[in-house]
């Protein structure tokens, strides 16, 4: 660049009639073009001549240049160096593109069903519930690593808890208004359980609610079932605002009548979004409702599942976050809590998988799934139908835990 840059000063200087001194050296180049024409580019000496350009020779061996001349060589060499040695010179970085801003605002309206899911044309809860919001852009939970973590150490992929088989998932029944009410005899948590209101043939107890739950009320796992035995019944009457949600854990009905023993019971109009109180139980662990979070053949079938889906983890600490309202009892806190939120990653390709399994996880993908329950880890729960395709269902074990990520949908709270 030097070099160049003296050629483009002679030519300047030749055109002007200037007379340049030689330069003495490699050394004294660069002192006289960096030391003046850079640093004193704005205080060059001057003479009073003004018909020519003279040099002077100082003792210290530098060029000091005069009048015009001055001025030119100046201009020239910024301009040179501005512009750089001739070779392409170093791109500039290109601007970092904006990343997305993830948001946790709520969207819907209390009042508003427009977009609910439904069963027998029953809204699921209002279009602002957490069951129906789409999360795929909230935040990521700052824990999000440690708590899937937590529950990979027990299993570590993803499985459809439900299928063509009855006895395999949460079956549900829908009843008119006009369902004949059956005592439920709480003979566990009486104290967090929902009664009921006293009705033909039913009156309500210290012990006892009234529920429509008619006398085949399928059970979970069947009627000889050993398991959780969960019985929900959803009484539909949409046309006068009535959809409400029993859900019992453990039920039995009596050998000699239609009434029934449970250990808990829980009851949920589908058009409020208000909770179990803080520290109460539900037929879920969790205090959630069970029948919103169920995979539904029906959805499936149409094509969109447009909520959360239910899950179960090994293991769950001592807190909560809503809509959940109950925890465990362990305190160690790099557990998931009751009520977290996941999310299956945007980066995770489901292009590969197809039919019942695709609609899924592009359902995970948006509304996510919460955790309800003790149980397998990664197990997602639906209702049993016998148009499941059970070989399209085992595509979801190829999923792993490491798909999926927590969001942020609350703080944790303790009991």
């Amino acid at each position: 660049m030097l070099e160049q840059t003296i050629r483009v000063i002679r030519e300047v200087s030749r055109q002007a009639g200037a007379d340049l001194c030689p330069l003495r050296s490699a050394t004294s180049r660069s002192e006289a073009l960096g030391g003046h024409a850079m640093h004193n580019r704005g205080s060059l000496p001057r003479t009073s001549q003004t018909s020519k350009t003279r040099c002077l020779r100082q003792p210290e061996g530098r060029l000091f240049l005069t009048s015009a001349f001055g001025t030119t060589l100046a201009l020239a060499t910024l301009f040179l160096l501005s512009c750089g040695s001739g070779s392409s010179s170093s791109p500039s970085p290109a601007p970092t593109p904006s990343q997305p801003t993830c948001s946790n605002a709520a969207t819907g309206s209390p009042t508003d069903y427009s977009t609910s899911p439904t069963i027998s044309s029953c809204p699921v809860f209002p279009t602002d519930n957490l069951w129906n919001a789409d999360i795929s852009n909230y935040c990521v939970d700052p824990n999000s690593d440690q708590y899937i973590a937590s529950i990979n150490q027990e299993k570590q992929f993803l499985h459809a808890d439900f299928g063509s088989d009855p006895s395999y998932g949460i079956p549900y029944v829908v009843v008119p208004a006009a369902q004949p009410l059956v005592s439920v005899l709480f003979n566990q948590y009486p104290s967090e359980s929902d009664f009921g209101t006293s009705g033909a043939g039913c009156t309500v107890t210290s012990t006892s609610g009234c529920y429509p739950f008619p006398p085949n009320a399928p059970v979970e796992g069947g009627s000889s079932s050993t398991g959780d035995r969960h019985v929900l019944t959803l009484q539909a009457d949409p046309t006068h605002n009535n959809c409400t949600l029993y859900e019992v854990w453990e039920g039995v009905k009596d050998a000699n009548d239609n009434n029934w023993t449970a250990a808990n019971g829980a009851i949920f109009n589908l058009y409020s979004d208000k909770l179990r109180p803080d520290g109460w139980t539900s037929a879920d662990a969790a205090g959630l409702p069970i029948l919103p979070g169920l995979a539904r053949y029906d959805e499936v079938a149409a094509g969109e599942i447009k909520h959360a889906l239910r899950f179960t983890v090994s293991a769950t600490q001592t807190g909560f976050i809503h809509p959940a309202t109950h925890a465990s009892e362990s305190k160690n806190p790099a557990l998931p809590p009751m009520g977290l939120r996941l999310r299956l990653k945007a980066s995770y390709d489901i292009s590969s998988y197809s039919g019942q399994a695709l609609v899924i996880l592009t359902a995970l993908k948006k509304y996510g799934m919460m955790v309800a329950d003790n149980g397998s880890s990664w197990f997602i729960t639906g209702a049993p139908d016998p148009s499941w395709d059970d070989t399209d269902l085992d595509q979801l074990k190829q999923v792993p835990g490491s798909a999926f990520e927590v969001v942020v949908t609350g703080t944790i709270q303790t009991q």
